[in-house]
């Protein structure tokens, strides 16, 4: 890593994402990792005639990315996985699989699998898996995170028969008695927890490239969304070896909060070695393209989803939250979820009215209601939308749940005119951490199938981006050191190659990251940038 120099940066727009100045500034000066002044190119060569000067050449500067929401760990994990990203059919899945370089009995893993995508939006069977990996035990994770497939090998080395009972909030299904190789949440979390670890020097190599995913996107905050204690000699290792170059905020499920702060003392009180506690993290139901979602009306075709936590397990969580006054994150997709989060939440605050003050997090929030916006305000709570499902799966929910619902996913204009403090992610590695992709979605809400949806929840460009920037560091209660361009910051810092808010919303998505700036660092540097940065 690059020492941390003094830099002057000008010769391009500087979007501070404060308050409007008159003029704008011209020039602004990084020293010892946090952004001392902007002004004139003058005034701050003056300032510390020293500093580098780093020309931008007419790119734009602006407050780097926070990530509301993801899985730095499985993003890590990924880069040692299978991606069937752009595989749709049985036939491309057996291809892909045993193209996939592995030693009999050696286990495969893959992601990024979508039935969506498959012909009659089905699963392939269980034959068609063990065709896939006839040597070889196989697990297929859908792309959503919460279910999957196991082929014969598989379930056989997992101990999982036709008489295996599914778990509380979980599903193995089994049809005419027997397996059918697929798993949902609970059910396939649990499968996965069971899984062999891989070689230790490749996944040293990963979580390096798992930084690189972030930092290319001009992410300089991540977020490891639901971390349990078999992940804490993973933890320790990257900390003793130094591997954490990006800000790590840590979530942790409630029956390892106090196993956390006994390994990691010093990271429950804030970053070190790039890593901290943020607060716990619970599920309360599934996703919307999978069907799992909890929702008030049901599916077409039939069908709620389900909750996977009872209102006393949710309450017990919220209270561990107030009296321990650490910040928590709740997955809720469905609208019955987010019923579940507020009257759990209205009822922990009876007994602890601090919740209010420590901005608990509805996450996703594809389906709450609209009629639940001012509700959540009123308790304190915030909302981090995967607005992105717009264009991923937004033909999908059109299906599932017909136009009007479908067209009030991510209500982000909706939460903007009740108040309601919003953030936008991607919940990686679900899919990669665009950010600009994420403006595009907010501001356009476009489908894959050229459909607009819901065009009264777009949201101007100017909010968008403070959703993933001055909004982002809100939420993770960072405000005062990031998210904005002011002397004080810490200087995290990304360079575009173009004002994203001096283009029209449909350019949005072709903006790239030239450069990325970690408190001063340069920690990503794009081939085309110029030569200053």
């Amino acid at each position: 890593m690059e020492q941390t120099n003094a830099r002057l940066f000008f010769g391009g727009t500087i979007e501070t994402l404060e308050a409007p100045s008159a003029p704008p500034p011209e020039a602004l000066l990084v020293r010892q990792g946090r952004i001392e002044a902007l002004g004139s190119r003058a005034a701050l060569t003056a300032l510390c005639p020293e500093a580098t000067a780093v020309d931008l050449e007419g790119a734009a500067l602006l407050p780097a990315f926070l990530d509301a929401h993801s899985h730095f760990t499985q993003v890590a994990y990924a880069q040692l996985q299978l991606s069937l990203q752009d595989v749709a059919s049985d036939e491309a899945l057996v291809e892909a699989v045993q193209a996939w370089p592995a030693q009999p009995g050696q286990w495969i893993q893959a992601r990024d699998f979508d039935h969506n995508r498959f012909p009659g939006a089905k699963n392939p069977s269980l034959a068609v898996l063990d065709r896939a990996a006839p040597h070889n035990p196989l697990v297929i994770q859908h792309q959503s995170g919460h279910m999957g497939l196991l082929n014969t090998a598989a379930l056989q080395a997992l101990g999982i028969t036709p008489q295996t009972p599914s778990p509380a909030g979980g599903r193995i299904e089994v049809v005419d008695g027997r397996l059918t190789g697929y798993l949902e949440e609970n059910a396939f979390m649990d499968a996965l927890k069971k899984l062999p670890p891989p070689d230790q020097s490749a996944l040293f190599a990963a979580f390096e490239a798992a930084q690189q995913c972030y930092a290319a996107r001009g992410i300089t905050t991540v977020q490891d969304g639901m971390v349990v204690e078999d992940m804490f000699p993973l933890y320790e290792a990257l900390l003793a070896r130094g591997l954490l170059r990006l800000d790590l905020t840590a979530y942790v499920s409630p029956d390892c909060l106090e196993a956390f702060r006994r390994r990691f003392p010093a990271q429950a009180e804030g970053y070190r070695g790039h890593l901290r506690l943020g607060g716990l993290k619970i599920f309360l139901d599934g996703s919307p393209q999978g069907r799992t979602a909890w929702v008030r009306e049901p599916y077409l075709g039939g069908g709620q989803g389900y909750g996977t936590m009872s209102d006393a397990a949710v309450t017990q969580a919220m209270e561990l939250a107030g009296r321990e006054g650490l910040q928590l994150l709740a997955h809720c997709n469905g609208d019955q979820a987010v019923a579940q989060f507020l009257r759990c939440l209205a009822a922990a605050e009876q007994k602890y009215p601090q919740l209010k003050t420590l901005r608990p997090v509805i996450v996703h929030g594809q389906l709450m209601g609209r009629d639940q916006l001012a509700q959540a305000r009123d308790l304190g709570a915030m909302v981090s939308f995967f607005v992105a499902h717009v264009y991923h799966w937004g033909d999908v929910h059109l299906r599932n749940l017909g136009p009007a619902r479908a067209a009030a996913i991510s209500p982000a204009a909706s939460a903007l005119a009740a108040g309601l403090p919003f953030t936008f992610h991607q919940d990686a590695p679900v899919i990669q951490p665009d950010m600009f992709e994420t403006l595009w979605c907010a501001t356009c809400r476009e489908t894959r199938d050229g459909v607009i949806l819901g065009p009264e929840e777009r949201i101007s460009p100017r909010a968008a981006l403070e959703a993933v920037t001055r909004q982002a560091a809100w939420q993770y209660g960072e405000e005062a050191r990031k998210g904005t361009l002011a002397p004080g910051k810490q200087a995290d810092l990304l360079v575009a190659d173009r004002d994203p808010l001096a283009v029209s919303p449909e350019a949005l998505r072709g903006c790239r990251v030239l450069a990325t700036y970690q408190a001063g660092h340069c920690v990503y540097r794009h081939p085309d940038a110029p030569a200053d940065l």
